[in-house]
């Protein structure tokens, strides 16, 4: 359950995602409550893309920034908020498997290009 604290855990984690992006040269939009970082280089970030607090850090591939990889991203972004500095510690925990993490299974395997419908 998202709380004052756990929010601004995940606020402040995103701002100074935001910087680094910034730093990086990224361009910056929002989508509902995400931040969006992209056209960013391959090694400012893992696979397709990660979400630190309520910012997701992508490149310039446009299915990087699609509907379906928004909408996952944005429950990352969620999960951040209701676990705060935790989550870190939690995903890493879950495993790298997409298929058996718990917190990619919920933001959609489908939606993060684990699995093709």
């Amino acid at each position: 359950m998202e709380n004052a604290r756990t929010r601004r855990q995940a606020e402040l984690v995103g701002r100074l995602a935001r910087a680094y992006a910034r730093m990086l040269g990224a361009r910056h939009e929002r989508h509902d409550g995400l931040h969006v970082c992209w056209g960013l280089p391959k090694r400012a970030y893992p696979r397709g893309g990660v979400t630190w607090g309520d910012t997701y850090l992508t490149g310039s591939q446009e299915w990087a920034r699609s509907p379906a990889r928004i909408r996952h991203e944005r429950v990352h972004a969620d999960q951040w908020r209701r676990y705060g500095l935790r989550f870190a510690w939690l995903y890493l925990r879950a495993g790298s498997e997409a298929s058996t993490n718990r917190f990619e299974v919920e933001a959609g395997l489908e939606d993060g290009g684990y699995r093709k419908g």
